[in-house]
Order: structure tokens, then sequence, then C-alpha cells
């Protein structure tokens, strides 16, 4: 194996102290003799520093340090938009999506379903979370961190893989949600420590040693065409019109505001505003992480551009041509309990659906120990699944692009699903049953339809220019969400189902409190600032 021997010490001490935090915070408080609200939602009793640092943990996985880092070695900085709009989308979820949620005191999305719509709602979404977790999400991120370390420490890649879901699964399976939520405090604090020195690093290379001034301003001069959040209407990737109105809004809110792995910790708030208060603090945290997962890809593409050969290897071999001995172990560390913190997550999120979503309805009479024996078992079996197909991600080109992708078959249909619900009450459980089982098709559909337009008419000028705007998966996304909504309003509408007048449901006000909104205008400004700069 390469690296230094002091790289291996503070790697491996890292991960013995924080699985050392994790045991500590799962037995203090009541040992085995967990509920399952313990196990699941970490006895509601989060606070709001707590919350805003998990949440960017689970998020900043190998999918945003090693991902989107080559995907901006790659295309350029249009990419940061995935971060600048969750900003955004955190501020709207805290506002109107929260206060139901928490009135309701659900455990998982699929139980919001349940309980608004029926059953078949719920059950459909949740295989299909079920099924992007396991499969997508778990095999991608796990890939992408053993890839990182044998590139930067010389770990097979099997072992690798093996060796993150235990370490993931030492505390996750054991200690559930409260475990996961507190180390993740450490994780971010790490993961922008250890992002930060790349940063550092790389700047001062570009900048020849005259200062990390002087590094911004060569990358400013030498690769100006990575410096653009605005790209043309048909752009493969970041199209303006589907990053502005169209798929971004879409695959934002449903990440945030409907992804189990994802709000899951603010169902585990103290109250509303502890919730509310930390996702605020996730959005500041979210304009910031472009300084660590976006510029290294800029700064890899002024230094190593004859290097690299892969994009998803940019991450790495900055690491490997920049960083002195000791800082290495500290990065390494950093990156990979990021990996493993959104491992944690979407393990625990599975076994927090399966259990209480789908085994629950089976065993409606199962107790307290026995729901968290199953959610503990689930974990595993999630974990293991994930190792065997994880290797098979070695012919992804940008794993990042792959993750959203694939993702975005489902997110349009649960996006206006939870939009019907949560702010029209005439929306009906047939139009959500629908939405659910046509998202797949209809997006299958605008897949395909480019290619079918340019073979069928390649002379015909309108089908050409709108095969160039369908291709995109951003307008994809975008046009799926719309015709379902314009589905699920029709069927509504059309339906003789009551109208849904439960009191749960209803909130009397969305009033927030003062800091929420200085907080929000502040970030707003910032954003629209920054938008004008790199426009």
């Amino acid at each position: 194996m390469t690296g230094a021997l002091i790289d291996y010490i503070i790697f491996f001490g890292y991960f013995i102290f924080v699985i050392g935090i994790a045991i500590w915070v799962s037995t203090k408080p009541k040992g085995e003799d967990r509920t399952s609200e313990d196990f699941f939602l970490a006895g509601r009793a989060l606070p709001w520093w707590i919350i805003g640092a998990s949440l960017i943990a689970s998020n900043i996985s190998a999918e945003q340090m090693i991902a989107m880092a080559g995907s901006t070695f790659a295309g350029g900085i249009a990419i940061i938009s995935y971060e600048w709009m969750a900003a955004v989308t955190l501020l709207i979820v805290a506002k109107w999506f929260l206060p139901i949620f928490l009135k309701m005191r659900i455990f998982s999305m699929p139980q919001y379903l349940e309980r608004r719509f029926d059953g078949r709602v719920s059950s459909s979404l949740g295989v299909f979370w079920l099924l992007v977790y396991v499969f997508v999400n778990l095999t991608t991120v796990m890939y992408l961190g053993a890839l990182t370390l044998n590139i930067v420490m010389g770990f097979p890649l099997q072992w690798g893989i093996i060796m993150l879901a235990c370490i993931s699964a030492v505390y996750t399976i054991y200690g559930g949600l409260s475990a996961v939520a507190w180390t993740d405090f450490v994780q971010v604090s790490t993961l922008f420590i250890g992002g930060l020195v790349v940063t550092f690093f790389g700047l001062s290379a570009v900048g020849n040693g005259e200062g990390l001034l002087a590094g911004w301003n060569n990358l400013l001069e030498q690769a100006p065409d990575h410096f653009h959040t605005m790209m043309a209407w048909d752009h493969n990737l970041y199209p303006w019109i589907g990053v502005f109105f169209g798929g971004l809004w879409i695959a934002n809110l449903s990440y945030w505001g409907c992804n189990q792995y994802i709000i899951q910790r603010a169902l585990a708030a103290k109250n509303v505003r502890e919730a509310q208060h930390g996702l605020v603090f996730a959005a500041f945290l979210k304009i910031i992480v472009p300084l660590i997962a976006v510029l290294p890809g800029v700064i890899a593409v002024v230094l190593f551009s004859d290097t690299i050969k892969k994009a998803d290897q940019t991450y790495a071999t900055l690491i490997v041509e920049l960083i002195p001995p000791g800082f290495t172990g500290i990065i390494i560390a950093a990156l990979i309990a990021a990996i493993v913190s959104s491992l944690n997550s979407m393990t625990n999120s599975s076994a927090t659906i399966f259990t209480m979503d789908i085994y629950r309805k089976i065993r409606p009479n199962a107790s307290e120990k026995e729901l968290v024996r199953t959610g503990r078992i689930t974990s595993a079996v999630a974990l293991i699944i994930a190792i065997l197909i994880a290797p098979a991600m070695t012919n992804l080109k940008e794993a990042f692009q792959y993750i959203q992708e694939y993702t975005g078959f489902v997110s349009p249909g649960v996006v206006a699903i939870f939009m019907f619900g949560l702010f029209w009450k005439r929306a009906t459980s047939t139009a959500a049953l629908w939405m659910a089982i046509l998202t797949i098709p209809l997006s299958t559909m605008f897949k395909f339809m480019p290619k079918f337009l340019n073979w069928a008419m390649p002379d015909f000028t309108i089908a050409t220019t709108i095969a160039a705007f369908i291709d995109p998966f951003l307008n994809r996304m975008g046009l799926t969400f719309l015709l379902l909504a314009l589905i699920g309003y029709i069927i509504s509408i059309k339906s003789k189902q009551p109208v849904t007048e439960k009191k749960e449901f209803k909130i009397e006000s969305y009033q927030t409190s003062a800091i929420f909104n200085v907080c929000a205008i502040l970030i707003l400004g910032v954003l629209s600032a920054l938008y004008l700069i790199f426009w």
C-alpha cells in the first residue's frame, strides 16, 4: 500500500474515535431498551445544530466531494447550482413542509402518504425508495469511497467496499439515528477542515507560491470557460431552463423535502422551530460547500488536465499530487467520514421504511423490541446487497450524473404527489396512485423520445429542436412533472372521493421566527450576488 505511516495512524485513529462516540451516545440513555422512536428518530430530541450538521454530513458524500469535483473538471462550475439552489429549497421545505410533517408526528415519508392518501400510494413509493437507496445510492457511494481509498492509500477496491460497509454497520445497526446524527457533527466538522486543506494546497500550487489570491486570479485567467453557471438551453447536463425553471427544482424538492434519509433528521427535532433553524444552518453551509467540492475540479483543470483520464479520479489525484504526509490522513478521514455518514443515513432510512411501513403492516402487533430488531436486520441486509453490487459501478463515467438521472425517473412523481397532498385538499388517493404509477413510464418515454424524433424526422427542424430540448435530463424531469400534475389534477376534479378535511393536515399559520426570516433574506441576497458574478 502507498502512503505515509502517519496517514494510516490518523485515518484509523479518527474512526476509532468516531465509533467510540457513537457507542457512547447509543448506550448512555437507554442501552438496549430502546423503543422504535429512539432507534429510528433519536427520541425526537435533536437540537438545531445537530440537525443542520447531520443534513450536510448525510448529503455531502462521495457524490459531492468526488463526483462533483469530477463533473467540474469535465464541464465547469455549472454543477454548483445543485448546491446553491439547494439552499433556497431548504428554506422552502423548512417554512412550508416541516410544520405539517412534525404536527403529524410521522416516522417516514410513506407513513405521511398513507395517512394523507392510502396504503396503495404509500406502498408503491415505499418500494421505489427502498430500491433507489439500496441499488443506486448505497452502491454508488460505497464504490466511490472504495475507489478513493484504492487510488490514495492502495486499498484493493473490493476490500475498501467491505471496510466501508463494516464501519457503517458498527454503529448504524447498533445505535440507530441517535448514533448517526451525533457523530455527524464530528464528521461534518472534519469534512470541512479536510476539504479546505485540499483547496488551500490547490490554490497555492496554482499561484506558484505567491498566495491564495494569486492562485484564484490564475484560475480565472487559465480556465475562464469553467466559471459559468448559465449554460445553453440545450446543454446536455445543465440547461438554464432546467436549472432555473425546471428539473433542478424537482430534484431539490424531492431530495430535501420528500427524501427519507434527509428529512428524517428534521422529523427527529425537539420541535418545529428547532427543525427550521437546523435547515437554515444547513442552507448556510450549502453556500460554502462549493469551496470544497466544486473549486478543486477547476484547480485540477489547470494543474492536471493531461494526467487525469477519468473524471471521478479528479479529487483523489489532487490528494496524491498536492497534499503532504500527515495532511493526507486528515483529508482521507474527512472524505471517508462523509461517505460513511451517507451510508449510515441511507441504511438507517431503508430500515425505517421497511420496518415501519412494510413489516409493521405484516406484523401489526409487533413489540417495540421486535421492531428495533427488524430495523437492525434490514440495515445489515441492505449493506450486504450494496457490497455485492458496488463493484459493478466501475464502468460509470461520472457517478454524480448517474445518480441524478436515475433517481430523476422517480422524482417528478414524488414531488407531484407531495405538492398535491400538502397544498391541495381536493387531491385524491387515486390521482396520487396514478402519478406514482406513471412517473417511471413517462420519464422513460421522454428519455427515448429525442432518439426517436431524430431517427423519424431528421430533416424536420421543429422535431430536431424538440428533441434537443427534451434530451437533457433536467428538462425531461420538468416536463414529466408538468404532465403528471396535469394528470393528477384531471383525475382529482373528476373524482367523487371525499375532500380531505383532517385536522392534522391543517396548519393555522406558517409564521417563522425572526431569526429564520433574517437568515433567509441574507441567504437569498448572497445567492443573488453570486449568480450575478458567475452567470
